[in-house]
């Protein structure tokens, strides 16, 4: 694998944090940085180093990974008051990894443009843990200049790589596609496995056939064992496929495309989030599914 470049993470959260780590692990030094400072320490303690100022990124790294929740968010580090963009030299490479709508990631891009800035729409999947082990897949769209440049990192966050195109949006669109089968297969496995309950069988060997016959997903069997177990500690926010599963119906109403499950997939996470569930795991779909009213 080639040198370490010199790199900045701005949003060290779940994912981001879990790529500084994997980064860190293999030997690079990233900058980070993130406006919750405890979030810092704990990858500064696997030996990322703080960014105090966010325009350091600037002179001290060739490409910033942004990873915060949304295109608000994104806009803000880049465009807001204090933000990086009017720091950043030409050639310089900014990585969208957040799920934002295709618009969003083109119209970004279009203004970092203007500077010369590059950018790699480059959303990922598969949660923390394959983000630290370097397993998550990365759906990377943009200018060929900009890929080749970064391909050592890339390399090093992520086993499966995809370059989509060279055209930003085009990653966020594959995303959507992505996370709008995730939703319909977590609802799908939450719904059965709610029913295995009320036909009277055990869940956990219930899943242990379905994990080795035909109704097996990977979403599915990762959600449902933490859900079985009671353990609906957030790694992937219920918010965020309530957010994603929007974003796709959106995407897709832009194209005059109408499918049958996917509305319903999505109305299911809004109505959990409305319910009071926002703050724990997606996997608390099973439990809001078991409720009375639910259920009746």
């Amino acid at each position: 694998m080639s040198a370490p470049l010199p790199v900045t993470v701005i949003g060290v959260g779940n994912m981001g944090g879990a790529m500084a780590q994997r980064l860190c692990a293999l030997g690079w030094t990233p900058w980070v940085h993130d406006i919750d400072a405890s979030k810092v320490q704990g990858v500064v303690h696997f030996g990322a180093l703080a960014l105090a100022d966010i325009a350091r990124a600037a002179t001290e790294s060739i490409a910033t990974i942004i990873c915060v929740v949304d295109a608000n968010q994104t806009r803000e580090v880049l465009f807001g008051p204090g933000g990086l963009a009017p720091h950043l030299p030409a050639g310089h490479v900014v990585i969208l990894c957040p799920t934002i709508g295709p618009q969003d990631a083109e119209d970004i891009a279009a203004q970092l443009a203007t500077t010369g800035v590059l950018t790699l729409d480059a959303p990922m999947s598969g949660g923390p843990a394959r983000a630290r082990e370097g397993s998550m897949s990365l759906m990377v769209a943009g200018p060929a200049a900009a890929w080749e440049r970064c391909l050592p990192l890339l390399q090093a966050l992520s086993a499966k790589l995809f370059h989509i195109s060279d055209r930003p949006g085009d990653g966020a669109r594959t995303k959507l596609v992505n996370n709008l089968l995730a939703g319909i297969n977590l609802v799908g496995a939450a719904e059965v496995m709610a029913l295995a309950a009320r036909l009277g069988l055990d869940q956990r060997r219930t899943l242990d056939v379905i994990e080795q016959s035909s109704g097996q997903s990977w979403i599915g069997s990762d959600r449902m064992r933490r859900a079985i177990a009671g353990d609906l500690a957030p790694r992937a926010h219920m918010t965020l496929l309530a957010k994603d599963t929007q974003l796709a119906l959106d995407a897709a109403s832009q194209v005059g495309f109408s499918g049958p499950l996917g509305v319903h997939a999505s109305a299911l996470f809004a109505a959990a989030v409305a319910a009071g569930l926002e703050g724990l795991d997606d996997a608390a779909l099973l439990e809001f599914l078991q409720r009375p009213k639910m259920a009746g």
